[in-house]
């Protein structure tokens, strides 16, 4: 799709890139075979592209529109699109850009500013822990609308104290070790079982996904930068990877080269870590015959797990069949839903927040596929899909490391 950018553009770096990946563009429509709000709303805007169209029309200088605002912030940056797109657009970059561009022509609400800056501001936050706590003590006098939104608080055990010759670094998250602490620690307990030390930087935050998609750029970049000099002592010491158990930050932290390709202060360490970066499952094939032989009890076979894969983990890691396939080699049965496996569940980091309504349609949508499987358990591989599945089911939602940690330790 050829695209003539304007003055305004032409000498800038997100102009330029913006440009280049529009010109992959055939505009053959597979996209929105695969796009969720398209398949809900049904309107050529709400979809990669015309989303793709309404870019093009501002980097050739037409003035951008509420409306165009809001066919972008529609937008899941699911990237189901990008794993359906024959010609490699890179649509999740796109999309960002066009709506920091948007973002600085389209005033928005002063309601909607205000949410923006809570969530942008309050979730990273050292208060966010308190704050939970709070609401967790209250919790059984909270209405059943916020209450299903709140987890009970968990008891997450014990932390392996054994020193390891192998070693890695955890991101403990920004909201993960208030919310389910269950996670990380059970994590920390399968890498030792398997010989391997967990470490984390107490001052390593947010990996900036929140900020970077709520069009900050900038305090994006400032969170990864302080990630980066949080770790790179670490790395200088050898640890041998950055291990994510949250899909939706790895994803992000995977890019961190990309984002900071222009900072010469940090393009090579940031290069660096991208590098060191995988998911949790990306070590299940050396951690399976390590595992197998200490654990203390024998999976059901009988006992069906839906198994719900993260759009960040599927699409924008383009990591797929692992979890099941290596958890099968221990004896868990996981199953996918026999249709729309593919598809986002709504969560989307703070989509389920600004835009609850196409959120919740989305949803009850992938409830009833998964609850058609008759699990006794749904399980995932991201914070953000386990809390938003939980609000609608009473069946449990855990992560898959969890089942782990249970048939290692009891």
């Amino acid at each position: 799709m050829q695209t003539q950018l304007t003055p305004e553009y032409q000498g800038s770096a997100a102009g330029r890139a913006a440009q280049a990946i529009v010109r992959k563009c055939v505009h053959c429509g597979f996209c929105n075979a695969t796009c969720p709000t398209y398949q809900l709303l049904g309107d050529e805007l709400d979809g990669p592209r015309g989303r793709i169209y309404l870019i093009k029309q501002v980097l050739e200088g037409n003035t951008p529109t509420r409306k165009t605002q809001l066919h972008l912030d529609r937008c899941l940056s699911c990237r189901n699109c990008e794993s359906t797109c024959p010609s490699g657009v890179e649509y999740g970059q796109l999309v960002d850009i066009g709506r920091v561009l948007v973002e600085e022509k389209v005033a928005r609400p002063a309601g909607e500013k205000a949410l923006r800056w809570l969530l942008k501001k309050g979730l990273p936050s050292p208060l966010f822990g308190p704050a939970l706590r709070v609401g967790q003590a209250l919790r059984p006098l909270l209405p059943a609308a916020l209450k299903k939104k709140l987890p009970p608080r968990q008891n997450p055990g014990r932390w392996p104290s054994t020193r390891r010759a192998r070693r890695v670094l955890l991101l403990a998250g920004c909201v993960q070790p208030a919310m389910l602490p269950n996670i990380n620690h059970a994590s920390a307990r399968v890498l030792d079982a398997a010989g391997i030390e967990c470490l984390i930087a107490p001052q390593a935050g947010c990996c900036g996904a929140l900020t970077f998609h709520l069009n900050d750029p900038n305090g994006a970049k400032q969170q990864m930068r302080a990630n980066i000099d949080a770790w790179w002592p670490h790395i200088e010491q050898g640890v041998q990877a950055i291990v994510m158990n949250a899909s939706g930050c790895g994803v992000m932290v995977k890019e961190y080269g990309h984002q900071l390709a222009d900072d010469p202060a940090y393009a090579a360490r940031a290069a660096r870590v991208s590098a060191l970066t995988q998911d949790l499952s990306e070590l299940l094939p050396t951690l399976v015959p390590l595992l197998r032989p200490k654990l203390a009890r024998a999976p059901d076979a009988d006992r069906v797990l839906a198994y719900h894969p993260p759009c960040t983990l599927q699409h924008g890691q383009r990591l797929r069949g692992g979890v099941e396939q290596h958890l099968g080699e221990l004896g868990f049965t996981l199953r996918l839903t026999a249709s729309e496996a593919h598809l986002c569940c709504g969560s989307a980091g703070t989509y389920s927040v600004l835009n609850p309504g196409l959120s919740e349609q989305l949803l009850q949508r992938k409830l009833e596929h998964l609850q058609a499987l008759e699990p006794s358990e749904i399980v995932s591989a991201n914070i953000g899909c386990i809390m938003h599945l939980q609000s609608g089911t009473s069946t449990p939602v855990r992560h898959w490391v969890e089942l782990l940690d249970d048939a290692l330790h009891g």
